[in-house]
């Protein structure tokens, strides 16, 4: 057989093609690497790289400030091709000051007098003003770019009237007008000394009540001023690090936990914030922040919102975080096409971290107040989640929640109490969003006190297009 005849014509172009390639490979390698390397390899990297491509310049002054400048530019773009994607996110509970629990149980209007006096003087006691510093202390150490906050109490007092709570008081009836304590305020002023680190991006108001407390402890049991909450979720972004933010929303369930206080019908209402959110190079995504209810389930009320109920449950079935859950995912993360990053205390957890006085989660029975007084094997919110798609992107080890005490002196509390995990990061497009580390922090007192009750949750992730 007679062999084809070559194409001098376009061989050696495809010589100098496949030469050409291969070198640009080996230099993008080359910068990957040295972005990966040590700072001293690396900038030796750089270096050598400039002064090949600037080896033709004339004379030495203009050399030297050509390879100054061109290795700064390889150095940059390595950094940035290593960073692209990448998103620093936290959870942080701030705890809200005081157990509420005395005040929403008191049987009469004295006990709950009293019981409001004795919450307002914990809050007090536990001295935000101080505790503040480790809370800005640990999110300037972690360092993320959009943080979740829940828990963000505004306290107030005012002249004495009757209790009144927000949908069902119009606005000018409030009496206690007052600010003893702005959570936020003081967050935003501590992180943002000496330079502006982090802005605010969204307030979700949720739960907001006064009612007359006794608040100097006396025993003629008379109340002397009205105390006031309002509760509110919170989205902050950091500051000049090339952060855009869109579109930022947000709403209160529409169930919610309605005991009866004093007569008063109140209604405690939790909810949920958004925001779109691009970090430098990566993708735009949307970012959710949530708190789903607490109080008002009992060991009745523990079947997943997702299923049928349970034999001898259909009659109650539903937790009301669970059916927070899916409202959550009905109107904040299934709606649009952006990958979603949640963050939040759902005080709901996976089966894999039920603290150690719960019975096995699918023993359905009598036996479910764990040691924290919350309902033992709570898993039916977080996996409402987990039934549409949603993926774990934080860790549980260690874990989160939270210290068995309401004071939060240095005295009270220890690292043990933190057996379960409630706070969460979660995506759901876990393709897209991949989790390169988490960690917890908080764990230990400072300056004489528990940052929270709760631990802050950190993850570091890869937003891929």
């Amino acid at each position: 057989m007679t062999p084809l005849p070559s194409s001098p014509a376009f061989a050696p172009s495809r010589v100098v093609f496949t030469a050409v390639a291969l070198m640009l490979a080996v230099l993008g390698f080359a910068v990957a690497s040295a972005a990966n390397a040590s700072p001293a390899a690396a900038s030796m990297s750089f270096q050598a790289q400039a002064k090949k491509k600037c080896k033709m310049v004339k004379p030495a002054t203009a050399n030297r400030r050509c390879v100054k400048t061109t290795a700064a530019r390889l150095r940059a773009a390595a950094i940035a091709r290593r960073d692209r994607g990448k998103v620093g996110v936290m959870t942080r509970n701030l705890y809200l000051g005081a157990d509420l629990g005395p005040a929403i149980g008191a049987p009469t209007l004295q006990a709950f007098i009293n019981a409001n006096g004795e919450i307002m003087r914990d809050v007090d006691t536990n001295n935000y003003p101080v505790r503040v510093r480790g809370l800005a202390a640990e999110i300037k150490a972690k360092s993320p770019d959009v943080v979740g906050l829940q828990e963000v109490s505004l306290w107030r007092t005012g002249p004495l009237g009757p209790p009144r709570n927000k949908p069902e008081s119009p606005p000018e009836s409030f009496t206690a007008t007052t600010v003893t304590y702005d959570y936020l305020d003081l967050l935003m002023k501590e992180l943002n000394k000496g330079k502006q680190r982090y802005r605010v991006v969204h307030v979700t108001t949720e739960f907001d009540f006064e009612g007359p407390a006794n608040y100097d402890g006396s025993q003629d049991n008379v109340p002397d001023l009205n105390g006031r909450l309002t509760m509110r979720d919170a989205i902050i972004a950091k500051v000049g690090a090339d952060i855009k933010t869109r579109n930022a929303t947000g709403g209160n369930y529409e169930t919610f936990y309605n005991p009866v206080i004093s007569g008063l019908s109140v209604a405690v209402d939790r909810g949920w914030g958004s925001v779109e959110v691009k970090v430098r190079n990566s993708p735009w995504f949307k970012f959710v922040n949530t708190h789903f209810e607490a109080f008002g389930d009992d060991k009745n009320k523990v079947v997943d919102c997702m299923t049928d109920p349970a034999p001898g449950f259909e009659s109650n079935p539903v937790s009301i975080r669970c059916r927070q859950a899916k409202e959550l995912y009905e109107v904040a993360i299934e709606p649009g096409n952006l990958p979603v990053v949640l963050t939040g205390d759902l005080n709901s957890h996976d089966t894999s971290v039920i603290d150690s006085n719960c019975p096995s989660p699918s023993n359905v029975n009598d036996s479910l107040i764990g040691n924290n007084g919350g309902i033992c094997g709570d898993i039916f919110a977080f996996n409402s989640l987990k039934t549409n798609g949603l993926v774990a992107r934080s860790t549980s080890d260690p874990m989160s929640c939270c210290t068995n005490t309401d004071i939060l002196t240095a005295d009270n509390g220890s690292p043990s109490d933190f057996d379960h995990h409630i706070d969460h990061v979660m995506t759901d497009s876990p393709t897209k969003v991949r989790m390169l580390n988490s960690s917890v922090s908080g764990l230990a007192p400072v300056n004489g006190y528990w940052n929270s009750d709760h631990a802050g949750v950190y993850s570091l992730l890869r937003i891929n297009p």
